[in-house]
């Protein structure tokens, strides 16, 4: 009798700008099977995002007690801010045999395949660093300093994309969206 096959988690990561959210939100809309973890932070709230939703949104204090109780399945700073994972939630999904995605940062994306080596890493890379720098400039929702401060993550987040299992270039989001559903098997 063969052993059951569980579904892999896969992480989505690249650049501030590439487009996760964009890819992960349509993928969604037509795989609705698929469970996006969300993530807790520190950041405030952008306009129409909801507690619960787009993120978890907790003080300083209720973020240390998750670090320190080792409820995370990853944690970063960015921008000033802290970013994690909710390590349980996923744990009991992938244990359902659901699968799963991750939409985090490069740092995150490191800490989780040192905790769980097979998971699968997949880097969103953008068609060009010039198309990058006009989608993280045309956004108008953060102050200079911070777009700044995402232009320079973006380089290192860049020079990364060696480390990941498999690279998708965004030029259209329906087909990356494809393309991810097929390396997480749920076409």
């Amino acid at each position: 009798m063969a052993a059951e096959v569980r579904p892999r988690l896969t992480v989505l990561s690249g650049p501030s700008g590439v487009g996760k959210s964009t890819v992960v939100a349509h993928m969604r809309k037509v795989h609705p099977e698929v469970w996006l973890s969300v993530s807790a932070t520190t950041r405030k709230p952008r306009p129409g995002e909801r507690h619960g939703v787009q993120y978890f949104f907790v003080g300083d204090e209720e973020f240390d007690k998750l670090v320190a109780n080792g409820e995370l399945l990853e944690w970063a700073e960015f921008a000033g801010n802290r970013y994690g994972t909710p390590r349980r939630a996923v744990q009991e999904r992938l244990e359902a045999g659901e699968p799963v995605l991750l939409e985090i940062d490069l740092q995150g994306a490191r800490q989780v395949k040192e905790s769980m080596p097979d998971s699968q890493l997949v880097f969103l890379a953008p068609p060009s660093w010039d198309e990058l720098v006009r989608r993280l400039t045309g956004r108008g929702t953060e102050a200079p300093d911070v777009i700044e401060r995402r232009l320079a993550a973006a380089k290192v987040e860049l020079a990364a994309e060696r480390e990941f299992d498999t690279t998708l270039v965004n030029t259209s989001v329906e087909d990356v969206a494809r393309e991810l559903l097929a390396l997480m098997e749920v076409v």
